[in-house]
């Protein structure tokens, strides 16, 4: 009977392999074909050949790496004195730039001396030397040239003090040779004028001027000595001289042996003067010269010196960079020579190698695939060798079995993969429509809750302008039956006026209700970067939550200063706190328990601000605390809670404004969410100097 025989499928392959096996046998005797390189590398296990391959392989890394960490190590060396060079060339051009700095405030301090500009000529002077003290033993390259700079420069400080020392002299010169001996001439001219008395006397011209000359010196005095002007001094000496000359006519004119002796004494102080003038000229050409010598000569040499230096620099840093390159280049043809050798002894091996597996390999190829193809009548070979190949040979008879078995897992584990993949997609889309209708439920809460406080303006509105509109029927009626008396008059006006405020009042209270709403809800939808003040973006939110939050009985305390401007997006600002408010009212306020809810906010350095919210509710247990972030964990399962509401606090706060929050709470002790918000959206919050936190910190308050 048909139905009793065996399928061709289970009988062919046995057939198959007997004639396979006396083929095999006869091509593996060395005797008929002799030793080629091929039959030579067959007798060797297919594991050794593979292994050889791998030894060849590694001793080219293993000579590549020696060379490769020898050139690595002259490069390094190489690398080691560019940078030396560039290290000197950068304290070279530091000199240079302090050494300007001191000539400059040098000048400053003699044209201009104070403590602050003193002050400032040390530290530079100390900087300086510290500098060629600190890299002389450590600068090699600079370590010769060190001395000679540092000889430089102390000259160069060193004219500072004795150019401090000259302008000391000068003002002591100033002081006591020109100032004294003028003072000492106004109290002689004052002595002269009281005695000679009346104004015909005559004396009188000729004191007056001497006087003048007297005060024309003095003036030219001050002038050469503020501005160092020559014509200032020619001046003053000029009218010192006017002022001796007529000291022998004043004598001759004198009354009295008093004004004889006082004009004996001007005459002496008059020369004193002119020689002060003359011992402050050279004082200042003194200053003069040491400015242009030890100041000026001595930062020039300095700056020549460290020119020289920076050329030597160069030429050093030109000659390492040579070197550098030619190490490269070395490094590189000793590489590809070695590489290329050892690539041609690779390919040989790889190819003898290769062409004792391939064919081998090939024909058990070509079975196998018509196996997997379901042809499972094809001839299999080299089933009775002895090394990998006929084991491999033997094992595709086994693989054959196993092909349907193996193809309908796959199909199995395929089908499961789409199924898995189409339940994500199900469970993501049905994770977003759920995060959607929590910010719904949210905004839909805040419109009910400003309905209802509008419709109590309105209400109110609405009940004043109907009694407005009932009085005015009535005094019409009183206004048609006859005369009106003045009482009556005074009355309607008085509730006119009482209704207008009324309707004033309360329609405005509306419309600000209103225009909060309408701002927090154009923030929600638009999600738009935008400046704001943080104080006003508050207020508004809280104005829209208010009514939900009064009619739960809750107080809130606002503490948001004036001034803290943020570039941020108010609409994720707003979704936060809305969030906060009514979690806290649904969560931490429960079976109309009634508490407060505090808003603080503080600057936190100049690019962060610190966001509190916290309450006195009933808080959470370990437990709770633990999830509290979790998506779709909530303790109100069975009334209507969703769990998303911390968790889109969360993705606000850390994703769309970039910042961090921490929650701080404990069963029965209320309470507090802490956010570290940057006040330009897009910055970092890490490198917060006070109060840094994770993007998310979770703290027991009981336990601290």
């Amino acid at each position: 009977m048909t139905v009793s025989a065996p399928p061709p499928s289970s009988v062919a392959p046995p057939a198959a392999i007997e004639p396979a096996a006396g083929a095999g046998s006869g091509a593996a005797t060395p005797s008929r074909r002799g030793l080629s390189p091929e039959r030579l590398v067959r007798l060797l296990p297919i594991r050794w050949r593979i292994l050889s391959i791998a030894v060849l392989n590694t001793a080219v890394v293993l000579i590549l790496a020696a060379l490769i960490w020898s050139g690595a190590m002259a490069l390094g060396r190489a690398w080691d004195e560019v940078r030396a060079v560039r290290e000197s060339d950068t304290l070279l051009v530091t000199l240079e730039g302090e050494a300007g700095r001191l000539q400059n405030l040098i000048h400053r301090y003699i044209n201009e001396p104070s403590p602050e500009i003193f002050a400032e000529i040390l530290l530079v002077r100390e900087a300086v030397l510290g500098l060629l003290r600190t890299r002389k033993p450590a600068d090699r390259m600079l370590a010769d040239a060190m001395d000679k700079l540092a000889g430089v420069t102390e000259r160069f400080l060193d004219g500072f003090g004795e150019l401090r020392g000259v302008q000391a002299a000068i003002n002591r010169v100033y002081e006591d040779e020109v100032l004294r001996p003028a003072r000492e001439m106004a109290g002689l001219y004052s002595i002269i004028e009281g005695v000679a008395g009346r104004r015909d006397a005559l004396i009188w011209p000729s004191l007056g001027k001497s006087r003048e000359a007297f005060t024309a010196s003095l003036v030219a005095a001050n002038a050469y000595y503020l501005s160092l002007a020559m014509t200032a001094a020619d001046e003053a000496q000029r009218n010192l001289e006017t002022i001796e000359r007529t000291i022998p006519v004043m004598v001759d004119l004198a009354e009295t042996d008093v004004q004889r002796a006082a004009l004996d004494a001007l005459g002496r102080r008059a020369a004193a003067f002119r020689a002060g003038l003359a011992s402050l000229s050279e004082r200042f050409a003194a200053r003069t010269h040491i400015l242009r010598t030890a100041i000026d000569g001595n930062q020039a040499s300095m700056i020549s010196t460290i020119d020289s230096l920076q050329h030597e620099m160069r030429e050093r840093e030109n000659r390492a960079q040579a070197s550098l390159d030619g190490t490269l280049r070395r490094i590189f043809r000793q590489v590809v020579l070695v590489a290329s050798g050892f690539l041609v002894a690779i390919l040989i091996g790889a190819a003898v190698v290769t062409s004792s597996i391939r064919e081998p390999l090939r024909e058990l190829m070509s079975a196998m695939h018509a196996i997997v193809a379901g042809q499972y009548d094809k001839v299999i070979r080299s089933t009775r060798e002895k090394d990998e190949i006929g084991a491999m040979a033997r094992a595709v008879e086994v693989f054959r079995e196993n092909a349907i078995a193996k193809r309908q897992a796959e199909n199995d584990l395929r089908a499961a993969k789409e199924n898995a993949e189409t339940a994500l997609r199900e469970l993501r889309d049905a994770q977003k429509s759920l995060i959607d209708a929590e910010k719904l439920a949210a905004l839909g809460g805040l419109v009910a809750g400003v309905a209802h406080e509008v419709n109590n303006p309105v209400g109110i509105s609405l009940t004043v302008a109907s009694s407005l509109s009932r009085r005015a029927d009535v005094f019409a009626g009183e206004i048609a039956q006859g005369p009106l008396r003045r009482s009556k008059l005074d009355e309607f006006v008085a509730g006119t006026r009482d209704a207008a405020g009324q309707l004033v009042a309360n329609l405005q209270r509306a419309g600000e209700l209103i225009q909060s709403f309408k701002q927090v809800a154009v923030d929600r939808s638009h999600a738009e970067l935008r400046d704001f003040d943080l104080r006003e973006a508050t207020e508004q939110i809280v104005a829209s939550v208010r009514p939900v939050l009064r009619k739960a009985q809750i107080a809130l305390v606002l503490e948001v200063p004036d001034g803290i401007a943020m570039d941020s997006y108010p609409g994720s600002y707003g979704q936060v706190l809305t969030n906060l408010f009514l979690n806290a009212v649904a969560h931490a306020f429960p079976d109309g328990r009634t508490g407060t809810i505090e808003v603080r906010a503080r600057p936190l350095g100049p690019q962060h601000v610190e966001i509190i919210v916290a309450d006195d509710g009933v808080g959470m247990t370990d437990a709770v605390r633990r999830r509290a972030f979790d998506p779709f964990f909530t303790t109100r399962r069975g009334q209507g809670g969703t769990g998303l509401g911390l968790h889109i606090i969360h993705s606000l706060v850390t994703q769309s404004l970039g910042g961090r929050l921490t929650l701080d709470t404990a069963a029965g002790h209320g309470t507090s969410f802490r956010m570290v918000l940057p006040r330009r959206a897009g910055g970092s919050v890490d490198t917060v100097a006070a109060g840094a936190v994770p993007a998310l910190q979770i703290t027991d308050r009981a336990h601290g």
